[in-house]
């Protein structure tokens, strides 16, 4: 079976009953451009709305926002790119216009189902983005630091029948995706490689036709794949809508955020996960708002503040590893020229970053908490007063609980599992489930909820706190790795006969890959350690994306376990923590 056949097999339709309001004002009948003289649709009082839309019947983000946005302001700049020494600006109508050649392109060429893309922070993934809105191609991201094995795995589950990437991954990958019946290229310097079809050569095979019409999706079509990592396998695929993102992400644009059309917004994120999607594309594009992108090759703390002095730029989104490396700057002698609203996702921010932050510049960090699988589900909303430390209050878009194990609801005070009531209505920015996947969605799902896989717990005043996750998934500089990936790494190195992954507490990045390896009977036990463990950190570099191997390795006698033979991480991670 085709993907795409397993994805409509896969669509639920809600059975709740709800009315499509106009929460917010818009200028077409679905959704358009924001006229930033009307009221955003909230009342003066954050907890008084309550937007409960439904998912329409067809919906397209490229037709029903991009091309709004085109029309509206065409020469308003969509994208500002910069890698410190020059810059280019592409604006609405010319994003839209790009877009429209390469989806043409693509419809000629056998119109993909699905594209695996790997790029970094450069226009075409922009232009693919939209290019697959318009003309129904899943877009499935992937960071460029993904390894040919990584990519592999990808491919092959998702089904993919396009993958597009840049020549460095080309060359690595090209014998192992001989296969893929649609393999583009994307090179700066014109790169051709044989059974590869250039980006340039696609743009321009679609100036040459007449511009198709935009395909019309309905709103619980799939318009993204995203892939998430777990504790027990290999990431999880994540499947979202043209509207769970294309709609669903407007609370965040006028209440979190509160973002509007002459906002210049800097998202520091990987083009590979979700939170690319949510701040680098949707979010901004929803409000029309320009996207600052800084194309440096590796993040500098100081170069950002250099940039927030020296530029226009009046919305930050960053991990809380950037805020910690910011404060560490000297920030009194660099004023920030335009900035004016703070934003951070990804993983909980310590307080002390968000006090040293506020004292440095006066303003506040925004935090907010969501999921791959969902849009934003809490957050310190524009506004609201900032308890620091805490995730703020719950998007009026959700129905959240905290739940002791037997699924009861606990008073407030009292940590639990954060889980999604799904028993009066199914929020439409919530995904429906894994594909491919049901032994995870049976874990996911109970009874009437969405079991989030984290504990929290509401203070007396209903603001959420983040205790810490009740799986194994490691948060490290805002990138979520899977143990299992790493273990699996790991044991491809002859000294390895077993090995527990977890995490470790670190000031910059939060979390670190830590690994408990126990060594094989062979000549590897005779080795220095100190050089037998870079020797393993470089195996894992080599086997999956560098950003995951093991930045402490630990070697052990023995690892503990259940009676049932497997392996208690918890007991490891415990250990890791109470040290620290």
């Amino acid at each position: 079976m085709r993907f795409g056949s397993c994805i409509r097999a896969f669509r639920v339709v809600a059975t709740c009953n709800r009315k499509w309001t106009n929460a917010f004002p818009l200028a077409s009948s679905c959704i358009g451009p924001y006229n930033a003289t009307q009221k955003r649709g909230f009342g003066s009082d954050h907890e008084e709305y309550s937007p409960h839309w439904e998912t329409p019947t067809h919906f397209n983000f490229a037709k029903d926002i991009v091309e709004k946005w085109a029309l509206a302001k065409p020469d308003h700049t969509a994208l500002w790119f910069t890698n410190g020494q020059k810059e280019h600006r592409v604006s609405y109508s010319e994003l839209l216009q790009e877009a429209k050649y390469i989806a043409t392109a693509l419809r000629a060429r056998g119109s993909p189902n699905l594209a695996l893309v790997v790029l970094p922070k450069v226009l075409p993934w922009w232009v693919i983005n939209v290019a697959g809105s318009w003309c129904g191609m899943i877009i499935s991201p992937g960071t460029s630091m993904l390894r040919p094995h990584d990519i592999s795995f990808r491919l092959s589950q998702s089904e993919a029948d396009c993958l597009i990437c840049d020549a460095h991954l080309a060359r690595q990958v090209d014998d192992s995706t001989r296969d893929v019946p649609l393999r583009i290229l994307v090179s700066e310097n014109n790169d051709h490689m044989p059974g590869w079809v250039s980006y340039a050569t696609l743009l321009e095979e679609g100036r040459q036709q007449e511009t198709v019409e935009c395909t019309a999706t309905k709103g619980d079509d799939v318009a993204q794949l995203f892939f998430t990592s777990g504790t027990t396998g290999y990431p999880k695929m994540v499947p979202h809508t043209q509207a769970s993102y294309g709609l669903g992400h407007r609370l965040s644009v006028f209440k979190w955020m509160n973002l509007r059309s002459d906002d210049v917004m800097w998202n520091v994120s990987d083009t590979g996960w979700a939170k690319a999607a949510w701040a680098s594309l949707y979010i901004p594009f929803i409000a029309g708002a320009t996207v600052f992108v800084h194309q440096m090759a590796h993040f500098d703390a100081n170069v950002m503040v250099d940039t927030l002095h020296k530029e226009n730029i009046t919305v930050l989104c960053a991990p809380p590893t950037a805020y910690r490396a910011l404060v560490q700057c000297d920030l009194s002698s660099r004023p920030f020229r335009a900035l004016r609203r703070c934003h951070s996702a990804g993983e909980p921010l310590n307080p002390e970053v968000m006090y040293t932050w506020k004292a440095a510049t006066g303003l506040d960090i925004r935090e907010g908490y969501g999921q791959t699988e969902m849009t934003l589900l809490c957050a310190n909303f524009h506004g609201m007063k900032v308890k620091e430390g805490s995730m703020g209050k719950i998007s009026p878009e959700y129905d959240v609980k905290i739940l002791d194990d037997d699924l009861n609801e606990v008073a407030d005070g009292t940590v639990g599992q954060l889980a999604i009531n799904l028993k009066e209505r199914r929020p439409p920015g919530l995904f429906k489930g894994y594909m491919k996947n049901p032994k995870k969605n049976e874990e996911v799902f109970k009874g009437d909820y969405y079991l989030t896989g984290d504990k929290a717990y509401f203070d007396s005043d209903k603001y959420l706190w983040f205790v810490g996750r009740n799986d194994d998934v490691i948060i490290s500089a805002g990138y979520r790795i899977g143990p299992f990936e790493i273990e699996s790494a790991l044991q491809e190195h002859p000294a390895v006969a077993e090995s527990a992954v977890v995490a470790s507490p670190d000031p910059l990045r939060g979390e670190v890959v830590k690994a408990f390896i126990l060594l094989a009977q062979n000549e590897y036990r005779n080795m220095d350690r100190d050089q037998l463990a870079k020797e393993l950190q470089d195996s894992v570099k080599k086997v999956t994306a560098p950003y995951k191997y093991p930045r402490k390795i630990e070697f052990v006698e023995s690892l503990p376990k259940t009676v049932s033979e497997k392996i208690r991480r918890v007991e490891l991670r415990e250990r890791e923590y109470n040290q620290s």
